[in-house]
């Protein structure tokens, strides 16, 4: 029988003292970033209240409360969200375990790449590659396949749009693109951007 008030399909709130063991468990599961809306509708609690627990967590696991030693994880924040990561201290360890010692740390290569797209997204590799002035089809698949950049659409000549992805914004620790540095004055402008294409279209055709 239902709680008294209670209408069916209603989440029941999750007690008080299973809050925290029940924001792990969820954290746990989760394959993107967990928003404190989100984590509330599945407990049945208020959004700040979600909140709070996702905060108190974090300063749980970093060490920051009187007593409680630093965890090998934690809560991070990041693309608007929370999830469980490795602690920072730990990930050589971390690489060294799941790739076997081979380095998974992003080349100077893509690194610059990476850095074209997210501040000129969407865009071709045509544009990337005039921007860095060498041919990108290898370290933009590298990036596509990492799950950093993904397809966003087409230009009408049909080369493909790409844009930066959640991942990527997790990878920065940031919630959105608005926190990047303002470093777009110093890249190209469209106009600038197609002029170099058709030079380097020009100079194809010669």
């Amino acid at each position: 029988m239902s709680a008294p008030g209670a209408h069916q399909g209603e989440i029941s709130a999750v007690p008080q003292p299973q809050l925290r063991a029940a924001t792990e468990a969820i954290l746990i599961v989760a394959d993107e970033p967990v928003t404190a809306a989100g984590l509330a509708q599945v407990l049945g609690v208020e959004e700040a209240q979600a909140e709070a627990v996702l905060d108190s967590l974090a300063r749980e696991y970093a060490g920051e409360q009187v007593g409680l030693p630093a965890r090998g994880f934690v809560v991070r924040r990041g693309a608007g969200g929370w999830r469980l990561a490795s602690a920072v201290q730990f990930d050589d360890l971390v690489q060294r375990f799941v790739i076997g010692g081979a380095t998974s740390r992003l080349s100077q290569a893509a690194l610059e790449t990476l850095a074209v797209i997210a501040y000129r997204q969407p865009v071709t590799r045509g544009r990337v590659a005039a921007i860095r002035g060498v041919n990108v089809d290898g370290v933009v698949r590298t990036l596509h396949a990492r799950g950093l950049i993904e397809e966003a659409g087409s230009e009408p000549s049909g080369a493909l749009l790409y844009r930066t992805t959640t991942q990527f914004l997790e990878y920065l620790g940031i919630d959105s693109l608005d926190e990047l540095a303002p470093l777009a004055p110093y890249l190209p402008d469209t106009t600038a951007l197609a002029e170099i294409e058709d030079e380097a279209a020009e100079r194809s055709n010669r």
